[in-house]
């Protein structure tokens, strides 16, 4: 039965509501005409199987029309649905190109200060090379004593603040 279905979407929409409704039309006039028939006397003999055929009509493109209607339901959910697929699928790769060029940019800041502070203790330890022959001979300097406290009071000032 699954293999007819591919084979209803051939026909055009039209032909097939044509058909079912046709086929509802026909089922309702046979039902009538068996209700009919028991005035017409040549024909009475046949009134249950146009009531039957009535009966089946009817009821089968009644059938067929609601299975139509909810096919076509399920497209215009599937159309929406697929919309809005589309509409997140763009505001997702803008949303990415943000977050790549945010990253870029926080990239570059931390090479920079990485760069700055590479360049600042090179600097310092050229200034204090005396430091490094006060080691030598062992003394602690007045240098490394003043540095020393300096850090120490830096994280007094950082206390301070908490």
């Amino acid at each position: 039965m699954t293999q007819i279905y591919w084979m209803l979407e051939l026909i055009p929409e039209s032909v097939l509501l044509w058909l079912y409704y046709t086929a509802l039309t026909a089922g309702i006039i046979m039902l009538a005409a068996s209700w009919l028939v028991k005035w017409f006397p040549g024909i009475s003999n046949y009134k249950l199987p146009i009531q039957l055929a009535g009966v089946v009509l009817t009821a089968g493109s009644l059938y067929l029309l609601g299975g139509h209607s909810t096919e076509i339901m399920w497209r215009t959910r599937v159309a929406e649905m697929q919309a809005k697929v589309d509409a997140a699928k763009v505001a997702s790769e803008s949303a990415n190109t943000v977050v790549e060029e945010k990253v870029i940019t926080k990239t570059k800041v931390i090479k920079e200060k990485g760069k700055d502070i590479i360049q600042y203790v090179d600097r310092e330890v050229v200034k204090k090379e005396e430091i490094v022959k006060y080691i030598e001979q062992c003394p602690v300097p007045k240098e490394i004593i003043d540095l020393h406290n300096a850090a120490t009071e830096m994280n007094k000032a950082a206390e301070v603040k908490k």
